[in-house]
């Protein structure tokens, strides 16, 4: 009996992740104009979609930094 072994296969989250950490790693872009622009020049959907990335981003974030320091807030002694 053989078995077919697949690599891991990249979602179209991961891609789009991939995507704007390649953009936003050019550090002679102004970021305050990329808000401004996509504030102004985007539908209403897109900028709130924008923002649920970061709101998204920060929490994940800060799960990181706090299973790090070990802080388990919903466990008792």
């Amino acid at each position: 009996m053989y078995s077919i072994r697949r690599g891991h296969q990249t979602t179209k989250e991961e891609k789009a992740a991939q995507k704007i950490s390649v953009l936003l790693s050019d550090f002679t872009l102004d970021l305050e104009k990329i808000g401004y622009y996509l504030a102004r020049a985007t539908p209403y959907l897109i900028y709130r979609r924008s923002l649920e990335v970061l709101e998204s981003a920060q929490f994940q974030s800060e799960a990181v930094e706090m299973n790090r320091i070990g802080y388990n807030h919903d466990k008792l002694f």
